[in-house]
């Protein structure tokens, strides 16, 4: 399968599995199990809870992916109960 044919999406890693698995939830509300790609592999690029990534799905198993490329953390909005930072 050329890799053209792979269906990319973004998600956030819930689970870190042993061998550089994870468990990411897809913005399309379902759950795959996914495994770094040789590049972040051979980088040691770090992967936590809560990181957003980039998933390539094969069109013929959609439960499995690779993830290709690590976006960071999710940017969260403070609460409006959150004490507001004091400015010196």
């Amino acid at each position: 399968m050329p890799k053209a044919d792979a269906i990319e999406v973004s998600g956030v890693i819930t689970d870190s599995l042993r061998d550089g698995q994870f468990k990411v939830h897809l913005d399309t509300g379902q759950d795959v199990l996914a495994y770094t790609s040789g590049k972040m592999r051979k980088f040691h690029i770090r992967m936590a809870l809560g990181d957003r990534v980039k998933v390539e799905l094969s069109p013929y198993d959609l439960t499995r992916g690779r993830i290709t490329y690590r976006q960071g953390a999710p940017v969260t909005t403070p609460s409006p109960d959150a004490p507001a930072a004091v400015k010196r």
